[in-house]
């Protein structure tokens, strides 16, 4: 996966993540259990993304193959220290 695709896929979940809380905050949800498992998917997605890129971008300043960067599991990304 190159840098074009992660950005393409975090904005796909960017703009999903947006539709939802729309929809959440105009009283239009399924089901809010539903909505709330999506929503923490959609963020556990988002931060393996934007790890993932930040990993990529990472190796490739210090002349390493981004290409040998592969996703994190959620469990470890959502560890991190903010």
């Amino acid at each position: 996966m190159d840098d074009k695709t992660i950005l393409s896929r975090i904005s796909d979940l960017v703009d999903e993540e947006h539709r939802l809380r729309s929809t959440a905050q105009s009283g239009h949800t399924g089901t809010d259990d539903d909505a709330r498992t999506r929503l923490r998917e959609l963020e556990e997605s988002l931060d393996q993304c934007w790890d993932l890129l930040r990993r990529r971008r990472a190796a490739r300043q210090a002349h390493g193959d981004p290409e040998s960067q592969g996703a994190r599991p959620v469990p470890e990304v959502e560890r991190y220290l903010q």
